[in-house]
Parts: C-alpha cells; sequence; structure tokens
C-alpha cells in the first residue's frame, strides 16, 4: 500500500518554515515568493504550528490586524495534525477530507521530515489508478 514516504520521494522533502516571532507580513511575502499556501512553524527545532493562508484571511484580514505588527504565534494553528511517513496515502486522504486541512507536516522518527498537501495526494492518487488503467489495458489486449 503507498505511504506518504512515497509522495515525500517524488516531491522531495523542502521544508519552507518561520518562526513564531515572524511577522505575518514577512510569512505571507515568503508563501508568496515561493508560490505556496501554507508555512510550517518551526521553535527550536519543534513543529509549534502551521500558518497558511486560511489563518491570514480569518485571523489577520477578517480580525483586522495589522499583518506588520501581527506575530505568526498569535494566529497559526496549533496544535497541528500530521501524519508519519509510514502513513498510507489513503488514510492521509481521509485525514485531510475530515479535518478540511490542505497541508500536512509528516513526522518520522528524526523529526520533521517534509510536507505534504491535499494537492500532493491527489496528483499521487491519479498516478497511481492511472497504473492501474493502463495495466488492465495491456492485459485486456495482449490477451488478444
Amino acid at each position: 500500500m503507498p505511504a506518504v514516504q512515497d509522495i515525500l520521494s517524488r516531491k522531495g522533502s523542502a521544508i519552507i518554515s518561520v518562526t513564531p516571532q515572524e511577522t505575518v507580513l514577512r510569512a505571507a511575502q515568503l508563501m508568496n515568493e515561493r508560490g505556496i499556501g501554507g508555512l510550517v512553524v518551526i521553535e527550536g527545532g519543534r513543529l509549534a504550528g502551521i500558518f497558511t493562508e486560511r489563518d491570514i484571511l480569518r485571523r489577520v484580514v477578517a480580525q483586522q490586524r495589522d499583518p506588520d505588527a501581527t506575530k505568526v504565534a498569535e494566529v497559526m494553528t496549533a496544535p497541528v495534525t500530521a501524519c508519519a511517513p509510514e502513513t498510507s496515502v489513503d488514510e492521509c486522504a481521509a485525514m485531510m477530507t475530515a479535518k478540511r486541512i490542505r497541508h500536512l507536516p509528516v513526522v518520522g522518527a528524526q523529526g520533521l521530515s517534509g510536507v505534504i498537501t491535499i494537492g500532493d495526494v491527489l496528483a499521487f492518487q491519479v498516478r497511481e489508478q492511472q497504473s492501474t488503467i493502463d495495466y488492465m489495458h495491456h492485459f485486456m489486449f495482449d490477451l488478444r
């Protein structure tokens, strides 16, 4: 059964992070520069939270906070839902759907090893399904 480590082996395990003391403005700029929708928040080498576009919308813009004066720690999502590298892709998809989250940090024995998104999960599942379809197609037509 495919696991999260299979997704990370394809996409890589680069982690873009900020500290809780970073301003929301700088975090948003970093997200824009990197073309990503979320950042992990690291404090003392440990996963402290996650900061996403949804946090900006709900906890900064909607509450009319000044993004240059608001710290990430004040508006980040914590505690964080995470998974292990061995977690199945299907289990992650179900977890992300049930909890309505788009970013899932991957935490293994050595700590944070990457982040997967719902887009990563769906793309992986589509590739797996396409491989199965291709296999079945070749199987059926090679029998003729």
